[in-house]
């Protein structure tokens, strides 16, 4: 995020103050890059102490360092982006008790059914389960305290901006567009308003501190070849569906378009904690790999501290993480050594 922090060595995916920044002259008078180390990505900003999604969970990413905030985005009835995670707004908000009578038939409050002007007046809170009403992380952020709200994704683009301006650093985006074909469904091009909001920002160009990502493999090819976006992108592999994107093949599909994979960390490490081979057959089809989602609280059965999983994950020799806890992950590669840097 702070351009000045962690340089030299520097990720190559964030942007320099000059065309000779990244530059280091060796001994011999030789000019080579420096090696780079991996990026933070804020999973949903800071959610490891605040409500995901909010923007002080945002901004307590920004000031613990993080490279990138992620915003997840949704769309409203009235064809607004906002920045949520799921389609559904039982589980982070008090919709239930605003808006009675408003669910479906499969009992939930969907997000395109709801005006901007309706979710303004809702209440984020900690995830819970919508079926118990229990917190889904105990002991994080107590659930149904504090007023949160939904802010829609120009207001935390103009907030991101507002940071950068005020801090003097460099802060990126990560967008998340989520589920494309739910939205056309009804009746929302959600992948067209996105591309067309991050360009009236300033988020354009392949060298601008913008991210773009989604699972669909066939809204990533469209993105690039007839939304025209021209900035990074990034392909999200899930589930077992998606094994057929990490063959060679695959892989070699997904860089004619995209610049990266961004696998679960069960995906760069075995069930015993060893590292699989992904990172390197990525590498060698010429795409990046940011991994999701480091959390403290919720760790492998081989992994009895959160640092072991940071450093082997680390050692992998991945592009950037995703993390619920940006500051002990910016905290680990800054104390790390060469066997953490790409």
């Amino acid at each position: 995020m702070d351009r000045r922090r962690r340089a030299p060595p520097r990720s190559p995916w964030l942007p320099l103050p000059g065309a000779c920044a990244a530059l280091v002259v060796l001994a011999t008078g030789a000019v080579a890059e420096p090696p780079a180390m991996p990026i933070v990505i804020a999973h949903r900003g800071s959610s490891g102490y605040l409500p995901e999604h909010t923007l002080a969970a945002k901004a307590l990413a920004c000031a613990q360092g993080a490279d990138f905030v992620e915003q997840d985005v949704v769309m409203t009835k009235d064809g607004v982006p906002v920045v949520l995670h799921d389609t559904t707004l039982d589980g982070v908000s008090d919709v239930r008790a605003r808006f009675p009578g408003r669910a479906r038939g499969d009992g939930r409050h969907h997000v395109t059914d709801f005006t901007l002007a309706e979710l303004r007046t809702l209440s984020l809170s900690e995830r819970v389960d919508p079926a118990t009403g229990a917190q889904t992380y105990p002991d994080r952020f107590p659930a149904g305290t504090g007023r949160f709200g939904i802010v829609s994704l120009e207001e935390e683009l103009e907030f991101v901006a507002g940071l950068a301006r005020s801090t003097g650093r460099t802060i990126g985006i990560y967008p998340e567009i989520k589920a494309p074909a739910w939205h056309r469904a009804e009746g929302h091009d959600l992948a067209a308003a996105v591309v067309a909001l991050l360009g009236r920002h300033g988020y354009a160009r392949r060298e601008d501190p913008c991210v773009l990502q989604c699972f669909d493999a066939d809204e990533v090819v469209r993105l690039r070849r007839e939304l025209g976006w021209a900035g990074r992108l990034v392909q999200l592999v899930g589930g077992a569906e998606q094994d057929h994107l990490l063959t060679p093949e695959g892989l070699a599909r997904v860089a004619e378009v995209a610049d990266g994979i961004g696998p679960s960390i069960g995906r760069i490490l075995d069930g015993d904690g060893r590292p699989t081979d992904l990172v390197a057959r990525a590498h060698a089809a010429g795409l990046v790999v940011h991994g999701w989602t480091l959390r403290r609280d919720r760790l492998p059965p081989w992994a009895p501290a959160f640092d072991l999983l940071q450093d082997r994950l680390l050692a992998t020799g991945i592009d950037g993480v995703f993390s619920d806890f940006p500051d002990l992950t910016v905290a680990r590669i800054r104390a790390g050594d060469g066997a953490v840097r790409r």
